[in-house]
């Protein structure tokens, strides 16, 4: 996993909407690079609505909020519209993202080795750079952590 300090892969992956979303592109700002199992589950969304409900705050400090897992597009719609959530949700459906930040992990269920992204943040800050990760975070913690960090 990525540490303080490390550069922050680049990449490229569509949103909600199917529009390309590439980090080096938001250069300049602060990035707040979140990833979560999936969509629509109870601490998926509590996390996400109340990054939703700070998002005026998150604003104000410059940064751009972006959500990732490995759902698809349509369901990163779906998610969006459900909640009124501001933010882009990005589809990582190959679990590239996932693997180059270090959060694409593995668990045995039921003797079957399942795929999940767990959940934690990158805050990247204006030059690319790790700020710092927010491992295994709790979803009802996560937006006061966000917030410390930047």
């Amino acid at each position: 996993m990525l540490r303080a300090g490390d550069v922050a892969p680049d990449f490229t992956v569509p949103d909600q909407d199917g529009n390309q979303v590439t980090l080096s592109a938001l250069r300049g700002q602060p990035v707040v690079l979140y990833f979560y199992p999936k969509d629509d589950t109870p601490g998926c969304t509590i996390q996400a609505c109340s990054l939703r409900d700070h998002s005026g705050e998150l604003k104000r400090r410059g940064a751009v909020v972006l959500g990732v897992s490995g759902d698809s597009v349509s369901s990163h719609r779906k998610f969006i519209a459900k909640y009124g959530l501001p933010f882009p949700l990005l589809a990582d459906a190959r679990h590239e993202l996932g693997k180059a930040y270090g959060v694409w992990k593995f668990k045995t269920m039921f003797g079957k080795q399942v795929g999940f992204y767990e959940r934690t943040t990158f805050v990247i800050d204006a030059e690319g750079r790790v700020k710092q990760v927010l491992p295994k975070v709790k979803p009802d913690q996560h937006v006061d952590l966000v917030l410390a960090a930047l």
